[in-house]
């Protein structure tokens, strides 16, 4: 039986590994004619920061600085994903699908990778994974763990390969 992969959520964090794992999703998004959502997550400060950095300089300057932040991020954030996008894309033809759904969110990786993934309708997630650990060549990388684990939908972990 063949797989119907009609949408692919494609997770990045712009990294070396996530690089070489968008290969493998503009490939299968080219393949099976497939929509490609790429996602890059920005991640919230932890709740000790943010409540030391609020009493610090004030509520409501602390909420004013963090929206202004948030724009330029998010500014920044999409400008790096189109460059990114746009570099691959000089790569291959598969990757000439690029500008269909660029989507930068904030929040817990792992819970907003799964989050997206369901609010599309994702048939396939693909994402790079690092492996920081000390058994890195036997495990995956948290997040990539973490999504695996939870994931309703399959889910294609690309690692890098061994430089020779």
């Amino acid at each position: 039986m063949t797989p119907d992969i009609n949408k692919i959520l494609y997770a990045t964090d712009l990294s070396e590994s996530a690089r070489h794992a968008f290969g493998y999703a503009a490939d299968l998004a080219a393949k099976y004619k497939a929509t490609l959502t790429i996602l890059y997550v920005m991640e919230n400060l932890n709740y000790t920061s943010e409540v030391q950095v609020g009493e610090m300089v004030g509520r409501k300057t602390w909420e004013e600085l963090k929206r202004q932040k948030q724009e330029y991020l998010v500014q920044k954030i999409q400008d790096r994903v189109e460059t990114f996008c746009t570099e691959m894309a000089t790569r291959h033809d598969s990757y000439q699908l690029l500008g269909q759904n660029i989507l930068i969110e904030r929040g817990n990786p792992q819970e907003v990778i799964l989050e997206t993934s369901q609010k599309i309708g994702a048939d396939l997630i693909v994402m790079g994974t690092h492996g920081y650990n000390i058994l890195k060549d036997a495990l995956i990388g948290g997040t990539a763990r973490k999504v695996v684990r939870n994931s309703e939908v399959p889910v294609m972990v690309i690692r890098l390969p061994k430089k020779k």
